[in-house]
């Protein structure tokens, strides 16, 4: 299987200090989880559609490995905290070979 990458956009933020305590136990829960950051922040520039405040970018081994991290128990904590705290979408996309 090919890699796969996690593609974290957040459309949203509706409150901070509900991101920053999803933050603090989504990194941990995606490394756990076999994901290596690649990026993560506002974008550098935006070139096409509507500009958003943060993107994540996570490689894992393969697509089952990140959506079994999404599914952890680790990461539904962060899912908890950030509750109603941001509006993002999330893909997860196999690597080329």
């Amino acid at each position: 299987m090919p890699r796969a990458y996690w593609i974290n956009t957040f459309t949203a933020v509706h409150d901070e200090a509900k991101l920053a305590a999803y933050v603090e136990l989504a990194g941990p829960a995606m490394r756990e989880g076999g994901g290596r950051f690649l990026a993560r922040g506002a974008p550098a520039a935006v070139l096409e559609g509507p500009d958003t405040p943060r993107i994540t970018v996570i490689e894992f081994p393969d697509a089952d490995t990140a959506v079994a991290a999404y599914h952890s128990p680790a990461y539904q904590r962060a899912l908890e905290a950030l509750g109603d705290g941001a509006t993002r979408e999330i893909r997860v996309v196999d690597a080329l070979e």
